[in-house]
């Protein structure tokens, strides 16, 4: 590693102040520290984890002279990575261009050095790759994205519902198993990829918080389906741009952060960078080639994909071009203006068909959506969605206590028109043979007016669990509390109802649970402000300057001891000055040199020249030789 420093140093005395502020620029975390000379400055740039960062910035063919370099033990030559590479001396120039303004390999002469890398190692290729043809671009045109911005807000808001009604279970160990996400994923009739950005956009945007090892909205849920839909979808777009977990589409993995610090907030950040609102590209799938081949430590073509996926499917990007939205969320603009103007109001009017259907054109209001998820099944969930009445469904709305009236006010009052008849007959219908059966709380009966009916449920195979035996005919005891059978004979087909000791029909409630919402994430940014470009510049130039004598800095020792002490890691600063001195007034010193592994040589020298990192000098026996600064182990005055 010294000598790597050293050489790195060596290079970069070579270099003009331009140069090493270029360098700065593209390497700001290593401005941010202790910075006093260039040695100190090739310390940092050789740091494993400032080099590992500099590296995910570097496009395919940047790493592919890399990792040529790092093959060839830094003894390889230009033609000879070219020859390697099947490269032409331009294309070659364009990547070893990026690694030096990175500082991440450099000229020795005729070889070519490159830093301790990290990526590079067992990354060879036999050929250098080329940047894939850019992605073709036409005019931009309008194309609205209200369809699919609503099917995701309205996706979240059921995805609520599900959690509060029917449970979504987390894992001990915490996140949400994959298999759970699947078994959800067909209970709503949605991709399992799809599910889990609505579920990964709920938790941080503090919709829906895990309480007991159960997913459950939040006080904040309730408030989000209460707002306008463009505060809603500005909510899950704030969301969005927080998320830091990658997407695997070809991987089962669970959610809720299992997989964190995957690049995930760099992978949709860069993707959305690269859509303009002018321009809209014609195939997103060359966008995606060619951000692979630009970043390939962040990008890979799946993940890319899906990431553009997200993006359209929250109304950012639509027809290959930015949307309002999207150039808000690009610029830091205001978001939920922007949202607030693409989302229209929500819908509080349904339009009841006679084929016992309700269509919802846009996103139905919370209060329509309730009506009509207590009273009808969605079966449709895109511009128009749509929600069918059924036996079953209206027998779940009189099994909260209402009574057939009651259920139909409530559809008429969301209703654009008056109710077809055949709503009427089947809401009135269902209601005539609720109550028929009623069970009550002894360790429970069933009693109905029909002797033949109790017959009939006392015969049945499916209700042998209840153990049920007659009292009267008309009443029949069971072995299970009054909720287990409830819920048997519901599900043999039956409608009964639920008696109190008084004879008072019992109005099930399912008490609203709410779970804790987890906190917003902290914004990703540096614990302290980076260098401006004026600052790196002025850093840079004094780092130059300061290195190269002049008439009006210091004495001639002075100067030398700084370039040596920058060339060699090992010795003393009483050691150095003692070379300084040698070298600038002709003194005879002794050394000792590092000539190979555990091998040290004592010579006496008089130093002639300085250059480079290289002690030309005489030796006793008259002999002139070079020595490389960097080997000098120790440093004394000849006795």
């Amino acid at each position: 590693m010294a000598r790597r420093i050293n050489a790195l140093a060596t290079w970069l005395h070579r270099l003009e102040p331009d140069e090493v502020a270029a360098i700065l620029l593209h390497r700001r975390d290593v401005a941010d520290r202790y910075v006093r000379t260039l040695k100190d400055l090739a310390t940092q740039l050789t740091d494993s984890d400032s080099v590992h960062a500099a590296e995910d910035t570097l496009d395919q063919g940047a790493l592919d002279v890399l990792g040529s370099i790092v093959a060839m033990g830094n003894t390889g030559t230009v033609d000879q990575v070219c020859a390697e590479l099947h490269c032409s001396a331009d294309d070659f120039e364009r990547a070893f261009g990026r690694l030096k303004e990175r500082a991440l390999a450099w000229p020795d002469g005729a070889r070519l050095i490159a830093v301790n890398s990290v990526r590079a190692n067992g990354a060879v290729r036999d050929q250098l790759t080329l940047r894939p043809a850019p992605p073709r671009l036409r005019k931009a045109s309008s194309v609205s994205p209200v369809v699919a911005t609503m099917s995701t807000v309205d996706g979240v808001a059921r995805l609520l519902a599900h959690c509060e009604q029917d449970g979504f279970d987390a894992r001990y160990t915490g996140g949400v198993a994959t298999v759970e996400i699947r078994r959800v994923a067909r209970v709503l009739r949605v991709a399992d990829s799809v599910l889990r950005l609505w579920l990964e956009l709920a938790v941080e945007a503090q919709l829906i918080g895990v309480e007991r090892h159960r997913l459950l909205p939040t006080k904040h849920g309730d408030a989000w389906l209460d707002s306008h839909p463009g505060a809603r979808l500005a909510a899950l777009v704030n969301a969005w741009r927080r998320m830091d977990w990658r997407p695997e589409p070809d991987q089962a993995r669970a959610a809720l952060r299992d997989y964190t610090g995957a690049a995930g907030l760099a992978l949709r950040r860069t993707t959305l960078e690269r859509f303009s609102a002018d321009q809209a590209f014609v195939d997103v799938t060359e966008l995606v080639d060619d951000l692979v081949w630009e970043r390939p430590a962040v990008h890979d073509p799946r993940a890319t994909a899906a990431v553009i996926s997200e993006i359209e499917s929250l109304g950012l990007v639509a027809g290959g071009a930015l949307t309002p939205l999207g150039v808000a969320v690009k610029n830091n603009g205001d978001v939920e203006a922007a949202a607030t103007e693409l989302m229209p109001p929500a819908t509080e009017k349904a339009a009841f068909q006679t084929d016992m259907t309700a269509v919802v054109n846009g996103l139905p209001s919370p209060r329509l959506s309730a009506t009509l998820n207590l009273v009808a099944d969605l079966e449709d969930n895109d511009a128009a969605r749509v929600w069918r009445l059924s036996a079953g469904s209206v027998r779940r709305a009189l099994d909260t206590g209402l009574g057939a009236e009651e259920v139909l006010a409530k559809l008429a009052a969301v209703s654009e028109a008056p109710l077809p008849q055949v709503i009427e007959y089947q809401v009135q219908d269902v209601a005539r043979r609720h109550g028929q059966l009623t069970v009550t709380d002894v360790a429970s009966c069933v009693r109905a007016e029909d002797p033949a009916l109790l017959q009939e449920i006392a015969r049945s195979k499916r209700l042998a669990s209840l153990k049920l035996r007659f009292l009267t005919p008309t009443v029949l005891a069971s072995a299970q509390p009054m909720t287990e059978t409830l819920a048997a004979l519901r599900r043999a087909g039956y409608a009964p109802t639920g008696l109190n000791a008084g004879d008072q029909s019992i109005v099930e409630r399912v008490e609203r649970r709410r779970a804790p919402a987890r906190g917003e994430r902290r914004p990703d940014r540096w614990w302290r402000t980076e260098l401006a470009e004026e600052e790196l510049i002025q850093l840079a130039v004094r780092l130059v300057e300061q290195e190269r004598p002049t008439v009006r800095r210091g004495t001639p020792r002075a100067n030398a001891a700084r370039m040596l002490r920058d060339q060699n890691v090992f010795l003393r600063d009483e050691e150095v000055l003692i070379l300084a001195t040698a070298l600038v007034a002709g003194h005879r010193v002794e050394i000792k040199y590092a000539s190979g592994p555990r091998q040290l040589e004592t010579h006496v020298i008089t130093p002639a020249k300085h250059l480079e990192g290289v002690l030309t000098a005489e030796c006793e026996d008259g002999s002139t030789r070079e020595f490389d600064i960097g080997h000098v182990r120790e440093v004394a005055v000849p006795a």
